[in-house]
């Protein structure tokens, strides 16, 4: 459990699956400019920003290489947490291979799974919310295996230009496949819904904050805990809030 404490006045911000890089370099250099302003709106604001992955539509850290690009973003995020405000990142489908720069260099906290935070006597779980939930058993194979060691030991011998050309030929087909966010039906069928009451029959969260789906849900899963889906930042641009009472999804825009 991780406890923060939200001064009066200010705000928790979550967003997720802002796919950076993704489809060509100048829509995803405009939908970065977007992604900067957000913060810049709210930084004075805020007591802390959540990252809930694949906010990258690829990233890979060689031991001396990063992707190429994304300079205003980084820079933003260094001068968000220069001044103390904390940044929480998620790592996603498709940024998993995020080790200890972002720890490192811009002073970011980065989670793999998960996790709790207790905001004034407020529990919330956050986290991007892939695999989650009954069923999907190859998937979770596929993402045991890209989790490995082996596996990025092995991909990091090869050479950048060919290892991001493989990755990103592996995203575009991910997104052919995957890209469009199946319409809501209902609570039971929805996967992260189901992660949170089974999480919820034994350990109460007020709030349950994930991304992944790319689609804003506000879900009921008790009289007093709720599930949310913050959406994505390709065409919904939604975002949540927490003001230390109510969560709320908007839109920035």
């Amino acid at each position: 459990m991780h406890n923060l404490h939200l001064p009066e006045g200010k705000k928790l911000f979550f967003a997720s699956d802002c796919h950076l890089g993704e489809p060509d370099y100048l829509t995803s250099r405009e939908r970065e400019r977007k992604v900067v302003a957000w913060l810049d709106e709210f930084e004075d604001q805020s007591a802390g920003f959540f990252l809930l992955g694949d906010i990258f539509d690829f990233w890979f850290e060689y031991n001396h290489v990063i992707p190429k690009g994304y300079v205003r973003f980084l820079g933003k995020l260094a001068e968000i947490t220069d001044r103390g405000i904390p940044v929480f990142f998620f790592t996603g489908n498709h940024d998993m291979w995020l080790f200890d720069y972002f720890s490192t260099e811009l002073n970011i906290s980065v989670f793999r799974e998960p996790q709790s935070f207790e905001v004034n006597r407020t529990i919330l779980q956050v986290g991007h919310g892939d695999g989650l939930g009954p069923g999907q058993a190859p998937y979770k194979i596929l993402k045991a295996m890209f989790s490995s060691q082996m596996c990025q030991w092995m991909f990091k011998w090869l050479h950048p230009n060919v290892g991001f050309a493989i990755a990103n030929l592996w995203s575009r087909k991910s997104r052919k496949h995957n890209g469009v966010a199946l319409p809501f039906v209902s609570a039971g069928s929805e996967k992260i819904f189901q992660h949170c009451k089974d999480t919820e029959a034994t350990y109460h969260h007020d709030f349950y904050v994930f991304g992944h789906r790319h689609l804003a849900l506000e879900l009921p899963i008790s009289s007093n805990s709720t599930y949310f889906n913050v959406g994505e930042w390709i065409q919904g641009f939604t975002f949540g809030v927490y003001d230390g009472a109510n969560f709320k999804l908007d839109t920035f825009d």
